[in-house]
């Protein structure tokens, strides 16, 4: 049943709350899309004007108030906080589970070897888990070939659906020995002292800490362009926006890797829906609507950046569609969303999900048609409210490029300037996304790790 449990757990316990359960939204959530759809339609054929008016009104007051949000995160991001206090020396080492689902990444094998060998953690007391499928004998082979921490295990997935990470996660997860649990990737390298960081922070914390965080940070960022404005965007979205949605008590969207766990508290959670192909951001909102919260740690991973348009576009469009399956599951019934998150964390949710696909969809069309009026008709004339908020999110997004952690340099400023030619990218990802959660809402589009020429 091992096998099943790890597909079907979340789906057979909580319907309401598993990306495959579309049927056991409300009537009235599922269709409320729909029917906004046809009110627009009708609207538009009989009041075009009006509707196009009403249109913009809409996305002003939208990219106002997201603006608002991420300028606020930004000062909250500046507050001086107070460290975690390392534990002594007779502090207790529980037993530390760390899961690696690997898939077709032979090549990444031994880098990933070398960091789990390096992890400060006893020996005696860190539980590995590698997870492979059944039809990958060329990374079985290579995990085969290296020297693993001692007690390693290597647990082979019984052929199933889905075949995405977070079935492989929730199979380990019912071998975990440790209290607490972490999550890799193949090509991550974390900070050896990440362990004894998050162990710090749920030592030092009460039961409510469900989750600690480690930022991710690219360590093939200067590849690229492309591979630098990712790395640009992980340093805000990790470096400052997080840590300050975490210093309010806000759910966080976890990044894919390097989230650590009360293994207790993620198998009262039925562990990943292993139908939503952002498993992360998902379980953050499970762990928000539970009454749990998630915080940050400061040891990083270093992971690989994508550095072509074609591996960033399959990357960012799956990234996308989860956020879609994760928005329409916590919209299936607003008001028990409502009701469990409370006013506050439900809007947060709300800037992080809806907000980040309204902006995916709108980037590219906004900004193509101001270079498009520009060009025919002349120079661009906005209303005043139109100026302050274009200046303003500009100024907003600078800052956050300029003030987020890491090197400080020229080419940081380059990266900086340039993020309007970045952004439309999104729109791209976007309808990749959309065309893919129509088509086929369930396929895992795995990221190719191992490309970079920089060593990890």
């Amino acid at each position: 049943m091992t096998a099943v449990e790890a597909s079907l757990g979340l789906h057979w316990r909580r319907p309401e709350l598993s990306a495959l359960s579309g049927r056991h939204g409300t009537r009235r959530g599922s269709r409320l899309p729909a029917r906004a759809g046809a009110v627009s339609g009708l609207a538009g054929m009989a009041w075009p004007d009006l509707l196009l008016a009403g249109l913009a009104v809409f996305l002003f007051v939208c990219f106002a108030i997201m603006v608002a949000w991420r300028a606020f995160l930004l000062i909250i991001a500046c507050l001086p906080q107070k460290p975690v206090l390392p534990s002594g020396d007779g502090a207790v080492a529980p037993v530390y589970t760390v899961l690696v689902a690997l898939y077709r990444e032979a090549s990444a094998v031994p880098g990933l070897a070398r960091a789990m060998c390096a992890l400060d953690w006893p020996q005696d007391r860190l539980d590995l888990i590698i997870l492979l499928e059944s039809d990958d004998d060329e990374t079985r082979q290579a995990v085969a070939r290296q020297d693993w921490p001692r007690g390693t295990r290597v647990l082979v997935l019984p052929d199933g659906r889905p075949r995405t990470k977070p079935r492989a996660l929730n199979y380990g997860l019912q071998y975990a020995r440790g209290s607490l649990l972490v999550i890799y990737d193949a090509e991550d390298r974390p900070d050896p002292a990440q362990l004894r960081a998050a162990h710090d922070a749920f030592r030092t914390s009460d039961t409510r800490l469900a989750c600690v965080q480690a930022p991710l940070v690219a360590y093939n960022h200067s590849e690229s362009w492309l591979a630098g404005q990712w790395a640009l965007e992980y340093r805000i979205q990790f470096g400052l926006l997080m840590p300050a949605q975490a210093r309010l008590g806000l759910p966080l969207l976890l990044g894919g890797t390097s989230n650590h766990f009360r293994t207790d508290v993620l198998r009262r959670l039925h562990g990943w829906d292993a139908w939503n192909v952002t498993e992360d951001a998902d379980l953050g909102v499970r762990l928000g609507r539970e009454g749990y919260r998630a915080d940050m740690i400061a040891p990083p991973t270093r992971e690989e950046a994508p550095e072509t348009l074609g591996v960033w576009t399959a990357q960012r469009s799956r990234w996308l569609k989860g956020f879609l399956q994760s928005w329409q599951v916590m919209m299936r019934r607003p008001g028990q969303a409502l009701a469990e998150l409370g006013i506050p964390r439900f809007f947060a949710l709300q800037f992080g999900l809806a907000g980040t696909l309204l902006a995916a969809f709108v980037h590219a069309p906004v900004i193509f048609g101001i270079v498009f009026v520009a060009l025919a008709l002349g120079p661009l004339t906005l209303s005043p409210p139109g100026i302050l908020l274009l200046v303003a999110s500009l100024a907003v997004n600078l800052i956050a490029a300029l003030a987020a952690p890491g090197p400080r340099d020229s080419s940081r400023l380059l990266l900086a300037l340039s993020q309007p030619a970045y952004w439309p990218l999104q729109t791209l990802a976007g309808i990749r996304a959309l065309y893919s959660a129509t088509m086929a809402p369930h396929f895992w589009a795995k990221t190719p790790h191992g490309l970079t020429a920089s060593s990890g």
